[in-house]
């Protein structure tokens, strides 16, 4: 078997675990057939063609949460450049709830005049923890590299495996992950929650409270908490957490439950890893540190893409 040969078999064996759709090519050529029929996780966004949703012209509870989370996108998409932050993930993939995943993370939100990009999307992660992939980088920017991320392995196999470009939602990249990179970042995460809420907001059994005096990592937040109490193929989770920092008006973390198994209704959910969905935390975040465009370069010395 040849050398080439040993690194694609490695690398598959390895994955790749990305912070967060699923079909196209990779690497090493075509993907298995479409799963458009699958149920698909709750933060997909809305492709271009999907029908318009038809909002309730009634008072729903979900009404105030869908304004906060417009003004808090208008806020991202106004005031922030860039953002630095320990992102915090844990997923549910294929019926299994995968181990915390800790990650570095630079990101530069897209900017937009007159429907045109001026400054594309860019995300650069670097895994802290757990142990088995401390040190694995990936990056991607928006437009360039043919549409592909740069990723190499950490842990015992970065001492194998070279840096590869992948396609951000082919199997590999896609390995133990319910998102691609591309959809990773604040303002992704709002947009998707919006979409969520105004598509919920179509039915009637949904509960919404605030509760105050939460904090993530010491800074104070506001928790937006929805109930779906009883389960309907239309509904995702029985409970969402969304903690909204005080000061930055943005959501630092997200947080989805199912209901518990064997029960259609539960009116009062609990957070629960037994029903843990997926969670997303954004911690220790920075604004605006001014990126610069050798922050989203693979040749950057710093990092460990050519090494």
């Amino acid at each position: 078997m040849s050398e080439i040969d040993l690194l694609r078999r490695a690398f598959l064996g390895a994955g790749l675990s990305l912070g967060s759709f699923l079909t196209a090519r990779t690497l090493f050529g075509d993907e298995p057939a479409s799963r458009e029929d699958l149920k698909e996780p709750l933060l997909r966004v809305t492709r271009k063609n999907d029908p318009p949703i038809e909002k309730n012209s009634q008072p729903h509870p979900l009404d105030e949460a869908i304004a906060i989370a417009n003004e808090a996108l208008d806020r991202i998409r106004t005031e922030i450049k860039d953002y630095k932050c320990l992102l915090v993930k844990r997923e549910r993939v294929a019926g299994k709830l995968l181990d915390h995943e800790y990650m570095f993370a630079k990101i530069r939100n897209r900017k937009e005049e007159e429907g045109k990009i001026i400054t594309p999307f860019a995300i650069y992660l670097y895994f802290v923890k757990p142990e088995g992939v401390k040190g694995r980088e990936c990056l991607y920017v928006e437009g360039e590299n043919g549409g592909k991320m740069i990723a190499h392995e950490g842990g015992a196999a970065a001492r194998l495996l070279p840096s590869v470009w992948l396609a951000p939602d082919g199997p590999i990249a896609m390995r133990g992950n319910l998102y691609p990179i591309t959809e990773a970042g604040i303002e992704n995460l709002i947009v998707k929650l919006i979409e969520r809420g105004d598509r919920d907001r179509k039915r009637d059994e949904c509960k919404l409270e605030f509760r105050e005096n939460a904090k993530i990592n010491g800074r104070a937040c506001r928790i937006m908490e929805v109930v779906h109490p009883t389960r309907r193929a239309y509904f995702d989770f029985n409970l969402a957490q969304i903690y909204i920092d005080k000061e930055y008006q943005l959501p630092v973390r997200y947080a989805a439950y199912s209901w518990p198994q064997g029960q259609d209704h539960n009116p009062e959910p609990k957070p629960s890893d037994n029903e843990l969905i997926e969670e997303y935390t954004y911690m220790k975040l920075e604004l605006n540190p001014g990126f610069e465009a050798v922050d989203f370069d693979s040749k950057n010395p710093n990092y460990n893409f050519g090494k």
